[in-house]
């Protein structure tokens, strides 16, 4: 009786061990249709602004996969840092018992409670420089590099895009669909160029910088929210 059991629990075991699939994220970082160079490569947005990308992170939180049945699984309590300079950092994998993945959803940003938590560790530590203050909170997403049309110090551009509070809150979710249920790596596209025009138009020669919340961090993030896009 107690060897049956005992292959009984194996087996349910090999069951569940066979039931999850992996699946990977990996993030392709584009300036329209060309591969995102750190400090060497010259681009041109919308409104024919040369530009140069020095530095590009974001944080992903509450991923979510969506099977064709509406089922969901949702991965709690996880910061992911996503990191041009680290490339690493540009593919998550997860285990899910999922099949025939329809959609992803991620929020950009880290929610108002991790913003009023202390100092924390791993991809929330203050030393990656995604954070501001404890009054301020995080830095959900960071572009930063030089262009002839910024008339800062050193033509430098930069936009710090964060704020949890009311009327501040730059957080935004993402939806993408997937037409191919059988896919086990996700190549999703994120197009820089969509931070200057999306929603809003933003000039570099009119406003090279953004620093702390506000109405301009929340254009920013209104962009930059539609820069995701699923590649075949």
């Amino acid at each position: 009786m107690k060897k049956n059991l005992i292959v009984f629990v194996f087996l349910i075991f090999v069951v569940s061990i066979q039931a999850q699939q992996n699946i990977q994220l990996q993030f392709h970082h584009k300036v329209g249709d060309k591969n995102l160079q750190l400090f060497t490569e010259t681009y041109s947005n919308a409104f024919n602004e040369s530009f140069i990308v020095n530095r590009f992170k974001y944080y992903i939180s509450y991923i979510t996969i969506m099977d064709d049945k509406g089922k969901q699984f949702i991965v709690k309590h996880k910061y992911f840092l996503i990191d041009e300079a680290d490339s690493n950092s540009k593919k998550i994998s997860i285990n899910t018992s999922l099949k025939n993945i329809a959609a992803i959803e991620f929020t950009i940003g880290v929610d108002s409670l991790h913003n009023v938590s202390g100092v924390q560790t791993g991809t929330l530590d203050p030393m990656h420089g995604m954070f501001w203050t404890w009054k301020s909170g995080y830095v959900f997403a960071k572009l930063e590099g030089q262009s002839d049309s910024s008339h800062a110090q050193g033509k430098y551009f930069g936009y710090h895009i964060g704020g949890f509070r009311t009327n501040e809150n730059a957080l935004r979710k993402i939806r993408l669909s997937i037409i191919n249920y059988q896919l086990s790596i996700v190549n999703i596209k994120v197009d820089i160029l969509k931070w200057f025009n999306a929603v809003y138009p933003i000039k570099i020669n009119q406003t090279a910088f953004c620093h702390q919340p506000g109405a301009l961090a929340l254009q920013l993030a209104d962009n930059y929210s539609n820069m995701f896009s699923i590649q075949p």
